[in-house]
């Protein structure tokens, strides 16, 4: 075969129908690196978040398994229920993930389908083109906000008049603030407020904890954030 027939026969899919020791070795090879170029670039994109290496490492490996899947398939039914019958049996345990982390797996996965199919010209054109449109939007954060939304705990004495007390200082340091559950603590003697709190810099973190102490009379906060990289802060 020329490279100009390998070629055309890329992007028609013909390589998966004329099955040969090469055109399998060139399919896996396409997929793995579609695989890498997937993995690279959810790294990339999940510095600040954090990244699991079995999770990039399962991006890189699910590409080429799905590609051997749909060649062992081919157009024979039986193989196909044969196949989903021993997928059937197999489990799979995991914490709920990011939206993000289901869609580069989706990505893989697909493009995973497609050099099985023979199209692996057009995954890798694919892959790429994805792949900036993910760079992309991470790059301009898109419908992201500037800082970090955090829980924000305060608790106070009963004697304190709270309606109110705190929208002056979180609104010097918060874009946004919203206050979502009042609590009574120690059987009435304490209230525990619940805010939600967008702040403008982390930077400034400690001076809003030093200045809410300052008006809750040195008690309880709690200021609090559910991004795995982020640690809470208690004054006591």
């Amino acid at each position: 075969m020329s490279f100009n027939e390998f070629f055309a026969s890329a992007a028609t899919g013909e390589i998966a129908e004329s099955l040969t020791l090469v055109s399998v070795l060139e399919i896996l090879a396409s997929s793995i690196v579609i695989g890498v170029i997937i993995s690279v670039v959810y790294m990339l994109t999940n510095k600040k978040e954090g990244y699991s290496q079995a999770f990039c490492v399962a991006l890189i490996l699910l590409a080429p398994i799905v590609g051997m899947v749909i060649l062992l398939i081919g157009n024979n039914i039986a193989r196909a229920f044969s196949l989903a019958g021993a997928f059937a049996l197999i489990r799979f345990r995991s914490a709920p993930g990011d939206p993000k982390d289901i869609v580069f797996v989706f990505l893989s996965v697909v493009m995973g389908l497609a050099c099985g199919m023979g199209y692996w010209l057009y995954a890798g054109i694919a892959t790429i083109v994805i792949c900036i449109v993910i760079v992309i939007l991470k790059l301009t954060n898109y419908a992201g906000k500037k800082g970090d939304v955090y829980t924000l705990k305060i608790t106070v004495p009963e004697t304190l008049n709270y309606v109110g007390a705190f929208d002056e200082t979180l609104s010097k340091y918060s874009n946004s603030f919203k206050l979502i559950r009042v609590k009574s603590v120690d059987f009435g003697a304490l209230f525990e407020l619940t805010f939600t709190v967008d702040l403008k810099d982390d930077k400034q973190m400690r001076e809003m904890l030093d200045d809410l102490r300052a008006m809750n009379g040195n008690l309880k906060i709690m200021l609090s954030t559910e991004a795995p990289a982020v640690k809470n802060f208690h004054f006591q």
